[in-house]
């Protein structure tokens, strides 16, 4: 017997997945992001939050160990969106933390993968008050999605409300205002676009409330209200999980304003499409 230590004598054997006995990395796993996310719509479909979370970290687990940034970059991202849902702020911001190293060590840039982590990681800051170092992060996605040919109307028109709510949050009205025009502009030229014409609209009321106080601001309020109602009672586009989360979300508005029937019907709506399925 040769007295020549070699590698198989002092390397741990390695697992098949993982890597040869002499050390050599797999090649990298990617996990399915299109399934991944059909499924996500599934969960969220039926308000099973915790399936949503249980789902999103088996997938983080599978792409941390399969090597695939790509796909733990886009698990993150839903996380964040889950935890801001949610309102689990610690878990949202180590998320958050994780997701921008994540940018940076795959050099992404000015990339639409990079303005969308910006704009996620954004909107949870802001809905937990952190509104100064959330609008540092959308306004590096701003330039990022206006000058791609690649970005879609909605992901504009989402970018600019998230950013006029932060600014509305920071007191900087005229600011948020020209923003809101600029949503309802973008969103006009997104299919199904009226759902999130509807949300700005009602982000828009309470904008007015705040700025001059409901008494003065009453005329264009109750315009407002009237306006998402509208985008609301006519939308054409699927009566689905979207348009049951949407109705739900704007529902206590209307009920604040005093459209109590238009609230009562918005939370039937969505009841009916949750029982459905």
């Amino acid at each position: 017997m040769s007295k020549i230590i070699g590698p198989e004598d002092y390397l741990e054997p390695a697992c098949l997945l993982c890597g040869d006995p002499m050390g050599e990395e797999a090649p990298m796993r990617p996990i399915p992001q299109q399934r991944i996310i059909e499924k996500m719509d599934e969960y969220m479909s039926r308000r099973d939050y915790a399936g949503a979370e249980r789902h999103l970290k088996y997938w983080l687990l599978e792409a941390t160990e399969g090597r695939d940034k790509r796909g733990e970059l886009m698990v993150r991202g839903e996380l964040i969106g889950h935890y801001r849902k949610t309102a689990e702020r610690e878990k949202a911001l180590k998320e958050i933390d994780a997701a921008l190293a994540l940018v940076r060590e795959l050099d992404y840039g000015d990339t639409i993968s990079a303005g969308t982590t910006y704009v996620n990681c954004a909107t949870a800051l802001s809905s937990f008050g952190e509104n100064e170092r959330a609008l540092e992060l959308f306004r590096l996605a701003q330039p990022i999605y206006e000058n791609s040919a690649a970005t879609r109307a909605e992901l504009l028109g989402g970018l600019y409300n998230n950013m006029a709510l932060c600014l509305a949050a920071l007191s900087r009205y005229s600011e948020a205002h020209a923003y809101y025009d600029k949503a309802m502009e973008a969103m006009a030229k997104a299919e199904d676009g009226a759902l999130e014409q509807a949300i700005t609209c009602l982000n828009r009321a309470n904008l007015v409330e705040n700025e001059v106080g409901m008494e003065a601001g009453e005329s264009r309020i109750f315009d407002l209200v009237d306006e998402a109602w509208d985008k609301l009672g006519g939308f054409t586009g699927p009566r689905d999980g979207y348009y049951a989360f949407v109705c739900e979300k704007c529902a206590p508005t209307f009920g604040y304003y005093g459209y109590f029937a238009a609230a009562e019907e918005l939370k039937n709506r969505a009841e009916k499409i949750y029982d459905r399925t």
